[in-house]
């Protein structure tokens, strides 16, 4: 039986899971969801063959963007079908990981308000970009789509947003 703790995949998931858990919360705005977002992206990565991953960080995220994705867009199909307000669920932060708060502090309850009428791609590149800094290339990966499409959603992410 493997140690787990001295396993080489475990201790890259660890040492990148604030940095993945920031990523899906802000896409999700739900921490029970992201959660469930981290378990998918560490049971994906566990499969994975670490020799075939050049950037473990942005492989992590790519996989991460896309379980976000998949979740985010089941919820917004449950949600066409709730009649009702829907608001973000505050995240606590335990004095351990209130130090590791690039956390939810990165974006607001208002701003998640508004990036709540954004599409789930858009909302996905918006936070990459904005709150993270990810490249272009990297984000086209992640969801999908070419650097070009990916600079436009961008921009109208971003020109919504400030609207």
């Amino acid at each position: 039986m493997s140690d787990h703790a001295s396993d080489p995949a475990t201790e890259t998931f660890v040492a990148h899971r604030n940095l993945l858990f920031t990523v899906a919360y802000e896409i999700l705005g739900s921490a029970a969801d992201t959660e469930d977002v981290l378990q998918e992206t560490w049971l994906r990565w566990v499969k994975v063959d670490p020799g075939q991953v050049r950037d473990p960080r942005a492989y992590l995220i790519r996989i991460t963007t896309r379980q976000s994705l998949n979740r985010l867009r089941a919820m917004q199909r449950r949600k066409e079908a709730y009649v009702g307000p829907w608001l973000p669920e505050p995240l606590r932060t335990a004095p351990d990981t209130a130090e590791n708060v690039e956390l939810a502090e990165s974006l607001s309850m208002a701003m998640m308000l508004v990036l709540e009428t954004l599409s789930p791609t858009e909302r996905a590149v918006f936070v990459l970009r904005e709150a993270f800094e990810v490249s272009y290339d990297e984000i086209a990966a992640a969801v999908d789509r070419s650097p070009a499409a990916v600079r436009q959603i961008a921009h109208r992410a971003r020109r919504h947003v400030e609207a």
